[in-house]
């Protein structure tokens, strides 16, 4: 019997965990080995926690983000609070003081422990003085957010992204930290100043190479610059969720309508999207990545007004979509080879053709023999057919490109 994937937690869900533990902290509690929080369900969930430091007037604490058995580049990241009270009529046009993020640039809190003594061989105070490239979070471009109707200030540190274009769920300008995240990270904050509710707070969250992490992700497409977005809606991350993949795609169409774009290009992966970027002059904001949510992202672009879609795929991919295969990924459809052969059927192979394809295994197979024996005409009828299925699911004009496994654009229908 195949092993249940295990549940993990967001982002979000340990930015709020840090913060709680920071506060705890600087309000004076001991320094805390777990904190518990709430979550957007009403249910709580307890966090270790990693690292926790406090020292004059600062407070830091992080958590190591456990993704479960989500393929999650942010997984055993290190998620920073730092916290710091602020003085009366503070506003977020001001710039904030120098503190731990520009340290957590050069890779995170110390190793050694949670010692908040400064005479301790643990305890790793930021450089001082600080480099100047790195005097602040974000120096030249603070804009950090107040939290609801509260005193509560949030910005981005080291690692975090900052939002550079419309269409996300949070405004350009502001920190890459979502809107549900927020509101955890408040209430777990809430939770731990207690008596000391009310006074001006300050909250940065960093991630330790998140700058780095960020190359592997979407987000520089989406015009998150400089770092990870702080992400999550449930807490929970689900192992290779659909959640997870269709906000990406709406997040994608939404900054591509947001860019005034008529089209948009719908691609199966990476390699399919490469192929298709050598033959058509958009911007990068054009290009949403779908994976196998192909009927999905379709009505998804016909939701968002577009006016007409590229869509680009691997052979298999679109012999799928000619099926009317809504969820390309083989879980939710294997593509049996006489599928395929019925298809071919019904597209005008002959018999002796359809028999000398018996034996294929593989789609890919299937698509070297049509090749070898010059059936080009065949192909071509298989995207054909795939285009039509995406007309009729998206109701919009619909270009069908077939890319091969050299990132080459084989056959544009």
């Amino acid at each position: 019997m195949a092993r249940r994937l295990r549940s993990g937690y967001t982002t979000g869900a340990c930015a709020a965990a840090a913060a709680k533990a920071a506060v705890l902290l600087l309000v004076g509690w001991p320094r805390p080995e777990q904190v518990e929080i709430p979550f957007p369900d009403g249910s709580r969930h307890g966090f270790a926690v990693h690292h926790c430091q406090v020292k004059s007037g600062q407070a830091w604490a992080s958590v190591i983000k456990d993704a479960g058995d989500d393929p999650d580049v942010t997984n055993g990241a290190e998620i920073v609070a730092s916290v710091s009270f602020l003085p009366e009529g503070f506003s977020c046009k001001n710039s904030l003081p120098p503190g731990v993020c520009a340290y957590l640039a050069g890779g995170g809190l110390g190793r050694g422990g949670n010692s908040d003594e400064p005479g301790s061989s643990q305890f790793h105070p930021p450089p001082s003085p600080l480099p100047s490239a790195v005097t602040t979070a974000r120096e030249g471009e603070l804009n950090c957010v107040q939290l609801e109707q509260t005193n509560i200030f949030l910005d981005g540190g080291a690692g975090v992204g900052r939002v550079t274009k419309p269409g996300l769920a949070v405004k350009p300008g502001e920190p890459a930290i979502n809107p549900v995240p927020r509101r955890m990270i408040l209430a777990a904050v809430l939770e731990g100043l207690g008596k000391e509710t009310g006074k001006p707070l300050e909250i940065v969250i960093s991630v330790p190479r998140g700058e780095e992490l960020a190359e592997k992700t979407l987000n520089k497409r989406l015009g998150i610059v400089g770092g990870l977005s702080i992400l999550g809606t449930t807490g929970i991350v689900h192992p290779v969720s659909v959640e997870a993949w269709t906000a990406t795609i709406e997040a994608s169409l939404s900054v591509a309508k947001e860019a005034g774009l008529a089209e948009v290009v719908l691609s199966t992966g990476r390699t399919s999207e490469k192929g298709v970027q050598t033959l058509l002059a958009l911007p990068e904001e054009a290009y949403a990545m779908m994976g196998d949510y192909l009927e999905f992202s379709l009505l998804a672009a016909a939701r968002r007004g577009f006016a007409s879609i590229h869509l680009a795929g691997m052979w298999a991919k679109i012999m799928k979509a000619a099926l009317e295969i809504p969820q390309t990924h083989v879980r939710h459809g294997a593509l049996e080879v006489t599928d395929g052969l019925a298809l071919l059927a019904r597209l005008g192979a002959d018999f002796s053709l359809l028999a000398s394809l018996k034996e294929v295994n593989t789609a890919r197979e299937l698509h070297e023999r049509l090749h070898a024996q010059g059936r080009n005409d065949l192909i071509r009828a298989v995207c054909e057919t795939a285009k039509r299925y995406a007309q009729k699911v998206s109701g919009l004009e619909v270009q069908i490109y077939l890319v091969n496994s050299h990132t080459q654009v084989e056959l544009h229908v």
